[in-house]
């Protein structure tokens, strides 16, 4: 075979052209006798150009597109104006979506207090005021349960002091121990409401029962999924099982799927392009599963979606918010559907995810206790809010109307890190859904809701130092104007969630200090002048261990219910049955209150941080399994370890005999090394599945949509920059992406023939990441370099060293090297 005819077969089959139409091109070229690659390759392109749309090298890279990708160009003829870029989405349906309005300071909301009143009576009333009471009457009751077993236990906890509160440094010990036990009570009422809950059943559950939406009335769907820098093969398989799922119910047709990239790396944007556009290609979904990336990241998730909202929202009557990780089987989808047709008053319904698909220590145990105690929590959330519920910001369906109307997000004025963008915009978005009337709830009830957790604990306080600050923000919405108090106590709440624990550190750090300084101090036992007697201590042994057996109950008798029910329904075996239930929780419990004091620690230092005003970067989270090797988890953990040595040491010489009691948070912290490399091993995790330990059901008897994913996965090639540059197919749809070319000013274009020059002569990685993603968002530039690569005298080095090796560029051959 002549090299020019060699370089054109490699060519046609990175086409993945019908083998009779690559015959026909191939002896088309082959006629002409080209003497040079240049020549035979120019031919090619004038052939393909007589078979796309337009005219030269737009014709060119048409036929390109339409021969990978048909279906594609057979949307772009529908859709008309808009090109690839145009068909890749839907027309647009534009609506308006401005910022809320939330008056944040605090003086003026307790001077408004009366005059509010009257503001809600104007607010639309959606939701039932049957509804409304019982909400005030459950959240009073609440109230109650948590407030006077905390003054009880602080009370309890004046008797151990030393002084029974007499001295200002006991003073502060029990404020913050009595916030404390609050804040655990209310997590323990949470849990018996659900269990009480469960058991009984609710005759207030958002259900679809209520009345039947009208047949004839097929409400249109939009499943969205916002991504940044994600895992693109588990992404678009879970999409892809979402799909499936919901095709087997036969209601697809009401259902459009939107991925919605903010992402900027150009190995991510080229992976991104490929899976979609193959994933559209093996369903035949080019006219329902959309795919758009964004040039401006603005307000990050929350911008995404408002963005989506402001183009096509008015096209869809629902919204259904996914994360990367997010998985839904489809009978869930159309569930949700139906429960917001028969309940006109909601606009948003959360349903309780359950995690699943990883394989370390640590996250096989946090999958166990989602499964085992999560939707208990899930249905004391219920209990307790009703309508008021939480918005976790994925995996629930959203009214898009009253969210495009009421739900933009402003931006907190000032400077530092709890002002700009609202980070943790769920919760604030669930607030102004409610403020403007719509009931926001959750589905406890509905299985086949699915999300996957970090692998690692390090992974883990990488994800909690990002919520860290966006829960702090809240602080300042506190106040905001018409806010319903259910949803301002969870904005406490969520404040509370990070703050707890350096409320939690500074009041070990007390009473430490207490000890020592009485260990110090000579005793005196006739503080009164002229005292004939002597004034004794007291001190109540029994209380203190009263008190810390109460602590104990509230913190475990939750998932100790949660076991029990569990045991009571005759679900054991799909846990491993009783034995391994059993083991399983133990070994929770013992985990979960050895990594307390490393969580304390860290989230310690992350209010700490926000609060002077530190500023974090919200980038992807790992999501796959890796284990932690010993020197990362030393160095990260090092600061820790001393600060435990250091203390330890100072109570031990100081009050020996109240070192024990802060040894199960001392141990802990100095062991953190140990326990973060051990909870992040997968063998162990692996181990543990095998020997029915932290078992769950969806292992046992896993949903088909749980193992499609990881077919799919598996099956799913990537790609990346140099790919878009050699891939005939992907650079096609990488440029018809991009829409028509800018007028560029003249530094700029010269700057950009210089980075194509540059790729050509000395391949991809001679350039930044920066530069790469300049020439990705040239289409002129890039083309020029696709060309020029395939038609020179011989092919660039590090290409032959590409096609040679293992590269997503499978379908072009080393015939062409």
């Amino acid at each position: 075979m002549d090299a020019p005819l060699g370089r054109v077969d490699a060519y046609l089959a990175g086409l993945n052209l019908e083998p009779a139409r690559r015959r026909e091109l191939r002896e088309h070229v082959a006629a002409t006798a080209p003497a040079t690659h240049a020549e035979a390759l120019e031919r090619l392109y004038d052939a393909l150009a007589e078979d796309g749309d337009g005219q030269g090298d737009e014709a060119a890279l048409a036929a390109r597109i339409e021969a990978a990708y048909p279906r594609l160009a057979d949307r772009r003829h529908a859709v008309g104006g808009g090109g690839y870029r145009g068909a890749s989405m839907p027309r647009l349906n534009r609506w308006s979506m401005s910022p809320a309005n939330m008056d944040r300071r605090p003086w003026r909301f307790l001077g408004r207090i009366m005059p509010s009143v009257e503001r809600r009576r104007r607010l639309p009333k959606a939701v039932p005021s049957r509804l409304r009471n019982i909400v005030r009457l459950r959240q009073f009751f609440l109230f109650f349960l948590v407030a006077f077993p905390a003054a009880g236990a602080t009370f309890y906890m004046l008797t151990t002091l030393p002084h029974q509160g007499k001295s200002a440094l006991e003073i502060v010990i029990l404020a913050l121990g009595a916030l404390l036990f609050a804040w655990i009570l209310v997590g323990f009422w949470t849990a018996l409401a659900g269990f009480f809950v469960l058991w009984r059943g609710d005759k207030y559950l958002i259900s679809a029962d209520q009345s039947a939406p009208p047949a004839e009335d097929h409400a249109r769907t939009a499943i969205v999924m916002p991504i940044y820098e994600e895992d693109v093969p588990r992404t678009f398989a879970g999409l892809a099982a979402i799909y499936e799922s919901l095709e087997a119910t036969g209601r697809l047709d009401e259902f459009d799927f939107f991925v919605l990239s903010d992402s900027v790396k150009p190995d991510t944007i080229a992976a991104e392009e490929r899976v979609w556009a193959e994933t559209c290609r093996s369903l035949d979904a080019f006219d329902r599963l959309f795919y758009r990336r964004r040039r401006a990241r603005v307000k990050r998730k929350s911008g995404n979606l408002a963005d989506f909202c402001r183009r096509w929202g008015g096209h869809y009557r629902y919204m259904i918010v996914l994360d990367a990780d997010s998985l839904m089987v489809g009978s869930t989808l159309t569930a949700m559907v139906d429960r917001m047709q028969a309940n006109p008053s909601a606009g948003l319904i959360q349903t309780p995810p359950t995690a699943v698909n990883r394989s370390s220590f640590l996250s096989r145990v946090q999958q166990f206790a989602t499964r085992v105690y999560g939707r208990m929590f899930a249905a004391g959330l219920h209990y307790w809010h009703l309508d008021n519920a939480h918005y976790w910001g994925h995996n629930a369906i959203i009214r898009i109307a009253p969210f495009m109307a009421h739900c933009a997000l402003p931006r907190l004025p000032g400077r530092g890190a709890l002002s700009g963008e609202i980070l943790s915009h769920d919760f604030v978005e669930a607030a102004l859904m409610r403020r403007a009337g719509w009931g926001v709830y959750i589905a406890y009830d509905l299985p086949g809701s699915y999300e996957e957790v970090p692998p690692t604990l390090i992974d883990e306080l990488g994800r909690d130092r990002r919520w860290c600050q966006g829960n702090i923000q809240h602080l300042r919405l506190l106040f905001s104007d018409n806010l319903a108090p259910a949803h301002r106590a969870l904005f406490a709440n969520g404040v509370m969630a990070y703050t707890s624990a350096a409320i939690w550190f500074v009041f070990l750090v007390l009473s430490s200090t207490e000890a020592m300084l009485e260990a110090l101090k000579t005793p005196d036992y006739f503080p009164s002048p002229g005292a004939l007697f002597p004034s004794w201590p007291v001190w109540q042994p029994i209380w203190a261990v009263s008190l810390f057996c109460a602590t104990l109950v509230v913190l475990f008798l939750p998932k100790i219910l949660g076991m029990a029910m569990i045991i009571a329904r005759g679900q054991q075996k799909d846990f491993g049955g009783v034995g391994n239930l059993i083991g399983s929780t133990l070994i929770e419990i013992v985990l979960t209150s050895l990594l307390a004091p490393v969580r304390m620690l860290s989230h310690t230092l992350f209010v700490f941080t926000t609060l002077i005003g530190k500023q974090v970067k919200w980038n992807s989270q790992q999501r796959a399994d890796s284990q932690v090797p010993w020197l990362a988890a030393l160095r990260f953990h090092l600061p820790g370890m001393l600060l435990a040595v250091a203390w330890g040491a100072a109570l031990y010489i100081y009050t020996p005999g109240f070192f024990p009691w802060l040894l199960p948070i001392l141990l802990p912290l100095f062991c953190a090394p140990v326990i973060t490399v051990i909870t992040s091993r997968v063998d162990i995790g692996v181990w543990m599945r095998n020997n029915g330990l932290e078992l769950i059901p969806e292992e046992e008897n896993p949903p088909a949509e749980l193992r499609r994913v990881i077919e799919i996965e598996r099956e799913t090639r990537e790609a990346d920059f140099a790919d878009i540059v050699v891939d005939p197919s992907l650079s096609a749809l990488h440029i018809g992406l991009q829409g028509s070319p800018r007028r560029l000013d003249p530094g700029v274009a010269s700057y950009r023939d210089e980075l194509a020059q540059r790729a050509l002569n000395e391949g991809p990685d001679s350039l930044s990441v920066r530069e790469q993603r300049d020439l990705l968002a040239d289409p002129q530039r890039l083309d020029w370099l696709h060309r020029a690569l395939w038609t020179g005298d011989a092919l660039p080095a590090w290409v032959a060293d590409r096609l040679r090796g293992e590269s997503a560029l499978t379908s072009v051959t080393a015939s062409a090297v």
